[in-house]
């Protein structure tokens, strides 16, 4: 693995202490956002029922409905990073009773988003594997010259998929709209609405230096990314996600767990970030680009465990499974080259940030 460089300018290192006054404005910030996007939320009609069309929380009420629920996931998650990395500067019992609730709420909004990515990821898979496109609603079936039983194994399982992904995205917009009109979700957004104007911080966070908890997290992160086989993943094609992920086990795999866990860590490590620099936070792109890449293996993982559940569906035609096989170790390849990616990305030297 390569050696980090610090940058001298990252406020972790500096010698400038960064007060708890900090991160009282960047919650109160994350607060506001978070309840700026409920109110559009509304006002765009995100209660309306989910289309086979739509694919993400009330699309087909209006785009900006998508956008408010992603600012929505995208603030709750701040918060909660925020909460975790900053406990020691926070009253205890309020961040125990936040943090949870707002990880349920923006696990909850952003399933249905997840399907709907995950049905056009593994449609468009199907696409190029058989080499011609085909409709997930019945219709008439491909001529068989094409690409034999793949084309017509594909057709079948683009269609499968569909059945089974749509009904999960339903149910996923069903829940969300339940839990927006939940009593557990007032609770939440009138917590949230009290942090907008207060931030329970303790006696102590006045004087506090947020530096040493920001660190932790990026020793955190550092420590999870050092057990991991980047000499491997160094190579983009070298099988070793494919051969694991050819398992007839329907629990997820288990080598993906860690890389799952870092991309955990690398956002609370970007959030900390975002606390300490306030609305001055540069881009790192070394931080980006090894974030979109896990961002990219997690999809490539959970699609390809989506095409392995399709594929044991009893009485499926065997050209559909062959079909759903050849797409599951598509999908695996693709977590080979996320994790190439991510190597590539992470062994850069971090640049200093004028």
């Amino acid at each position: 693995m390569a050696q980090q460089h610090l940058d001298p300018t990252d406020p972790t290192t500096r010698a400038v202490p960064v007060s708890g006054d900090a991160l009282a404005g960047y919650l109160r910030a994350q607060a506001t956002e978070f309840l700026r996007s409920l109110r559009q939320h509304r006002e765009t009609g995100g209660g309306g029922a989910p289309t086979r069309a739509s694919s993400s929380l009330a699309e087909n009420g209006s785009a900006g409905s998508v956008d408010a629920a992603r600012a929505l996931r995208r603030s709750a998650r701040r918060i909660s990073g925020s909460l975790h990395t900053f406990r020691p500067l926070l009253d205890p019992d309020w961040s125990e009773r936040m943090r949870p609730e707002l990880a349920w709420l923006s696990g909850t909004l952003a399933r249905e988003h997840a399907y709907s990515a995950r049905l056009e990821r593994l449609i468009g898979a199907l696409n190029r594997l058989s080499g011609t496109g085909f409709p997930t609603q019945a219709g008439p079936e491909p001529s068989t010259t094409s690409k034999g039983s793949l084309t017509i194994g594909a057709a079948k399982a683009g269609a499968l998929l569909d059945r089974q992904l749509t009904l999960a995205r339903t149910r996923a917009h069903s829940a969300a709209l339940q839990a927006l009109g939940s009593s557990r979700f007032h609770a939440v957004a009138d917590s949230v609405a009290v942090l907008a104007s207060e931030v329970p911080l303790t006696p102590a966070a006045a004087t506090a230096d947020l530096r040493p908890s920001a660190a932790a997290a990026e020793s955190r992160l550092l420590d999870a990314v050092g057990p991991l086989p980047l000499l491997t993943a160094g190579h983009p094609y070298n099988a070793e996600a494919l051969v694991h992920g050819l398992s007839a086990d329907t629990a997820p795999q288990p080598q993906d767990a860690p890389w799952h866990q870092v991309r955990l860590l690398l956002r609370l490590h970007r959030y900390a970030r975002e606390v300490l620099y306030g609305e001055e936070c540069p881009v790192d792109v070394r931080l980006l680009g090894a974030g979109q890449a896990l961002n990219r293996h997690r999809d490539a993982a959970e699609a390809a465990s989506a095409a392995a559940s399709a594929a044991r569906t009893p009485r499926i035609a065997p050209a559909t499974a062959y079909a759903l096989g050849v797409l599951h170790a598509d999908q695996r390849h693709e977590v080979e080259a996320a994790r190439f990616a991510f190597q590539q990305s992470w062994q850069k030297e971090a640049v200093p940030t004028p």
